[in-house]
């Protein structure tokens, strides 16, 4: 149990982040995203106060032996491949925010606000990974 409220603080800092920093208003990711038009950098900064956040974590959490709710740390292989699935989805991935400014961990957070778009984008995403599921499975 202790495991799932670690997991609920966690979601709900994050999505605290993601609504003070307002990376769950589209037009302010699109107007970041707009380098050569009206750019809006003050996303960057948030993003360079997340990573060096990370680093400093990181640096100290994976001294320990083991994490605080797992038996071991669960750590990203380094030899898998960048493959063409890899970057098709990445690229998938960009043009979807890029066009619409809303990207799957910034829309729960923008469900609060009440608007139709968030709820619109969760049915297109949902229909996205069922239309990638179905032919994935028919291979």
């Amino acid at each position: 149990m202790t495991k799932n409220k670690v997991a609920l603080f966690c979601g709900i800092l994050f999505g605290l982040g993601l609504a003070i920093s307002q990376m769950n208003n589209p037009d302010k990711v699109l107007a970041f995203l707009d380098v050569t038009g009206n750019w809006d950098a003050s996303l960057a900064f948030v993003m360079a106060g997340a990573l060096m956040t990370l680093a400093l974590a990181q640096h100290f959490i994976l001294k320990r032996t083991q994490p605080l709710c797992s038996a071991e740390f669960h750590l990203p292989k380094i030899d898998n491949p960048i493959d063409f699935r890899l970057i098709l989805g990445a690229s998938i991935f960009g043009i979807g925010w890029g066009l619409i400014g809303f990207c799957p961990g910034a829309v729960l957070a923008a469900f609060g606000d009440g608007k139709l778009e968030p709820f619109l984008f969760t049915l297109a995403l949902g229909a996205g990974m069922m239309l990638f599921s179905w032919f994935h499975n028919k291979k």
